[in-house]
């Protein structure tokens, strides 16, 4: 072979590669998370991420979204709003088409002025801070409930169910002090008042000098607002005291996770809801998943349906903004979904509107470990 037949060779051959790589590259749609896969949330973080990829493994196997399979880059973020940032920025300069599904409220609010920034949409926070809902940001689409609508609802239950004297236990920072409003707004429309208000630090969670203060006003039931092993810590420091005082959170900690590091206090906790009843197979979604999940060996819990959701909204939109879809193609085609049958449950976005659902409900921890409604 002749020096130029060879160079020519060489050429055929680079140009064969280079366009099997373009392909490789765009065989896929790559979706970025950073969320605390380990620390205080990491089992709620880690039930909704499985649910999240039972639904993209059902897509992916069935060829992907027009063509392309669905890539999930998972970042640890160990539930600290800096580190949020700094892997959002990283997922978003490697190219991803969506965050999704964040866990946190100083985290999702840290990591929004990237959205605007990079216009790159943010789909399925695990969150329902009121800031994200109002005003509107167009790059996030919640799929949840927010926690004030979780809180008041819980409380106007533990007025129902004749409770008055209603504590109230929150973290110290945005998410405390966004759903704590819910709180209080359950108890105007009731006509109480909080017996008493005590906040903790969300680093160094301390339930010390907390508790003793709290048992002082020989509350009914205490609210907790908070996350993961911090609100377990709160909830066994009530009980160690001696006080038999109803327990109540919020969505955020509806994982087994939760009910297991709970333990032997767990029975008779009340926790909100924010999708229907995951045992519930007349609902068609909640059928769906359990399908799914009963084929992978997959449990079903609360936030893995939060998780699957999350992902067939995200998917939906995928489908709907075109064969080479763009961040911009899919905000566009997320504001489109005015009415989304999920399976049983209505989803709907608009430009002035992403709030997406607004499902809420209560459940109970049974005495075999298990959310009963």
């Amino acid at each position: 072979m002749t020096t130029s037949l060879r160079q020519l060779a060489h050429r055929l051959l680079l140009a064969a590669t280079t366009a099997a790589l373009a392909t490789t590259a765009h065989a896929q749609i790559t979706i970025g998370q950073t969320a605390g896969h380990t620390g205080q949330v990491a089992a709620s973080v880690g039930e909704a991420t499985k649910g999240a990829k039972l639904y993209f493994d059902i897509i992916n196997a069935g060829g992907g979204v027009n063509g392309q399979k669905i890539n999930l880059v998972s970042l640890d973020d160990k539930f600290d709003p800096k580190i949020a940032v700094t892997n959002a920025k990283q997922l978003i300069d490697q190219g991803v088409i969506s965050l999704f599904l964040n866990r946190g409220t100083p985290h999702t609010q840290a990591i929004m002025p990237l959205l605007t920034e990079h216009k790159v949409p943010l789909v399925g926070p695990s969150t329902g801070a009121m800031v994200l809902h109002k005003p509107v940001h167009p790059w996030l689409f919640n799929v949840r409930a927010t926690y004030q609508r979780e809180a008041e609802r819980a409380i106007e239950h533990l007025s129902l169910i004749g409770m008055e004297r209603i504590a109230i236990v929150q973290v110290d920072d945005s998410f405390g002090d966004d759903a704590v409003q819910g709180a209080m707004a359950g108890l105007t429309k009731t006509n109480k008042k909080p017996v008493a208000h005590e906040k903790y630090d969300r680093a160094k969670p301390d339930f010390g000098p907390i508790v003793p203060k709290l048992l002082e006003k020989q509350p009914q039931a205490v609210m907790f607002i908070g996350s993961g092993t911090a609100v377990v810590q709160g909830m066994k420091a009530v009980r160690a005291a001696g006080s038999n005082a109803q327990l109540v959170t919020l969505s955020n900690n509806a994982s087994m996770g939760f009910i297991k590091d709970l333990g032997d206090i767990g029975y008779g906790v009340i926790v909100s809801q924010v999708f229907p009843y995951e045992r519930s197979i007349a609902k068609p979604i909640i059928k769906e998943i359990s399908e799914a999940a009963q084929k992978a060996g997959v449990d079903v819990t609360p936030t893995v349906v939060e998780g699957y959701v999350s992902a067939k909204v995200l998917v939906e939109g995928l489908k709907r903004a075109g064969k080479q879809p763009t961040r911009d193609g899919l905000r566009k085609a997320l504001e489109g979904m005015s009415r989304y049958d999920l399976g049983g449950i209505e989803l709907g976005y608009s430009p002035t509107d992403h709030s997406g659902l607004d499902y809420v409900d209560l459940a109970i921890i049974d005495q075999n470990g298990k959310f009963r409604r």
